[in-house]
């Protein structure tokens, strides 16, 4: 049976992932945006703040409800603490004898209680366990972080302009990948428990089990979230997208997008998917060791396709047409499942308002991707 946490016990939760040795992190108000970042008490919550979004435009504002999760998203979701945007792998060193060690590094830092993450960020982390974890040359930076990492997700009440999760079947609400999950009603949240961590950790709360009442008003919270949605991805983002992608490589809306794309890489940063990486070496100053590091790149940089002598897709055109291809097609052929997981990161902070549902619809000959409200309705 779920279970209800009260908001005058959120601060029990806080300080009982605080004793199990876990930096606790939550969302926060920053520099005009929802954030993760060190929670210690449940006021600094983002408590009725709502995000208007639509391509190009994110805005906080406030809501009529003055509940802690009625937002939808903001620019992070898990990657940044799975895949680190910059992170040593090895370092060199030179004995006395002057013969070389490599030495692999793995972090030191304690480990992670993230609350908060949606159903779409789960659903990035599992794409990235696909991509990262899979097969014989697991990351293993990327799998330190995974097994010391314990999520609480929070199931979306409320959906943002750019949200399409219901048609990539990855939300509003999170059916697996969390340890606990919440949904925000009156007066607190009614708990599911999604692992035996999860299970110790309500249990020591000793929390009460939720009324059938609590259990109707989540769930309902979730389908409403799911109804505000008017962006869907076409063929329902399954491996149908990768015959339409490669059979129309030569579509004019390639040019089109590519007038108005600034290869700044925004979408890639606020992907929860997107790994595209340079490696580095940092020597020390005497000479006698160096660190190998990784840093986050994108496929829209010129330099990230520098191969020979040459950089292979020297045009935004080429660049933008790598991502879309890779991340809504190949990336079936390489990991089974599709590169995107409708959270509307990419829409929202692209500075020039692309809308991926859009140009999707475009190149599959659908008239549009936005679904008349009058047709919800009936």
């Amino acid at each position: 049976m779920p279970y209800f946490l009260a908001y005058e016990q959120f601060n029990d939760l806080i300080s009982a992932l605080n004793a199990l040795g876990y930096r606790c992190l939550g969302p926060q108000v920053q520099d005009g945006t929802i954030v993760f970042d060190d929670l210690t008490d449940a006021k600094q919550l983002p408590w009725g703040m709502r995000d208007a979004q639509k391509p190009g435009q994110y805005r906080l504002q406030k809501s009529e409800l003055n509940e802690s999760f009625a937002w939808a998203n903001g620019p992070q979701a898990i990657k940044p603490l799975l895949f680190k945007p910059k992170e040593s792998l090895w370092r060199v060193e030179r004995d006395e004898e002057g013969a070389f060690t490599f030495k692999e590094t793995l972090p030191e830092h304690k480990p992670i209680a993230l609350i908060g993450a949606r159903s779409c960020d789960l659903a990035g982390m599992a794409v990235q366990d696909k991509t990262l974890l899979k097969g014989q040359y697991g990351d293993q930076q990327y799998r330190w972080h995974r097994e010391h990492l314990l999520v609480i997700a929070v199931n979306c009440s409320y959906s943002g302009g750019n949200c399409f999760c219901v048609s990539t079947k990855t939300g509003p609400k999170a059916t697996s990948g969390y340890d606990l999950a919440l949904t925000e009603i009156q007066n607190g949240f009614v708990v599911e428990v999604g692992s035996d961590k999860g299970r110790d950790l309500i249990d020591s709360l000793h929390c009460n089990e939720a009324e059938a009442a609590e259990i109707a008003a989540a769930a309902q919270r979730s389908i409403d979230a799911a109804n505000m949605q008017t962006k869907r991805m076409p063929k329902d983002n399954s491996r149908a997208l990768r015959d339409i992608l490669m059979n129309n490589l030569d579509h004019p809306r390639w040019q089109e997008v590519a007038e108005r794309c600034l290869s700044c890489g925004n979408c890639t940063a606020v992907c929860p998917t997107c790994f595209c990486h340079h490696q580095t070496e940092h020597p020390t100053v005497d000479g006698n060791g160096s660190v190998h590091a990784r840093e986050w790149d994108s496929c829209f940089t010129q330099g990230h396709s520098y191969i020979h002598g040459q950089v292979v897709r020297d045009t935004t055109e080429k660049r933008y047409k790598q991502w879309l291809t890779h991340k809504l097609g190949t990336w079936w052929d390489q990991f089974d499942t599709s590169g995107c997981v409708g959270c509307g990161r990419c829409v929202t902070w692209c500075p020039v308002g692309i809308d991926l549902t859009e140009e999707m619809a475009a190149i599959a000959g659908e008239s549009n991707v936005v679904v008349d409200k009058k047709e919800k309705d009936s």
